[in-house]
């Protein structure tokens, strides 16, 4: 009848009839003996280290419910990071590429080929490069050559001495047009 206590013999406990008849009516529905009923209980309330007249407060259907409403809670945040972050940063990063890509495609160059030249043409073009840029260069170097040597000190007797430069006006518009970078002419004439 019971599986490994088919040799032990039965003991009588003294209980309330009311309670007999409880325990009785919980085994059958249950479908197990009396006595393994009893034991199944003991180790429960052993492995869970509860006394049997302790109360949980809530039954196992009220737990579910509210588990239930605590993922429903947790899927509506879910949602509403979905809707109110997710959502518009996937949308902003979709039209930033698209953006980027129309940009691309505007800024694409059509390289056309080019008309081929001989390899004597390409090195009478570098070579002219170069010579203009050693004429710039020589222009550049007689310049400072004529500032530095117009450049006088004077001496101070009551403070720092200075440097004053003594050139004309004709040497001065002659050094601004030889110089490619000065876009304007700031006269010191008062008008």
């Amino acid at each position: 009848m019971d599986n490994g206590y088919e040799k032990e013999g039965f003991a009588g406990l003294r209980i309330k009839t009311s309670v007999a008849r409880k325990f009785r009516k919980f085994c059958k529905h249950y479908g197990k003996s009396q006595s393994l009923s009893l034991l199944d209980m003991i180790l429960f309330f052993e492995t869970n280290e509860i006394s049997p007249s302790e109360r949980f407060g809530e039954t196992i259907t009220s737990l579910k419910f509210q588990m239930k409403r605590r993922f429903n809670a947790l899927i509506a945040i879910i949602k509403s990071i979905e809707k109110h972050q997710t959502e518009p940063t996937a949308f902003l990063m979709k039209q930033l590429f698209e953006v980027s890509a129309q940009q691309e495609a505007e800024n694409h160059i059509d390289f056309t080929p080019q008309e081929l030249i001989t390899e004597n043409e390409e090195l009478e073009y570098y070579q002219n490069q170069f010579r203009d840029s050693q004429k710039r260069y020589l222009q550049l170097k007689s310049d400072t050559g004529l500032i530095l040597k117009k450049l006088k000190y004077i001496r101070n007797n009551f403070g720092m001495g200075y440097y004053r430069l003594n050139l004309n006006k004709e040497d001065i518009q002659r050094i601004k047009n030889n110089l490619d970078h000065v876009h304007h002419d700031n006269s010191s004439e008062i008008r």
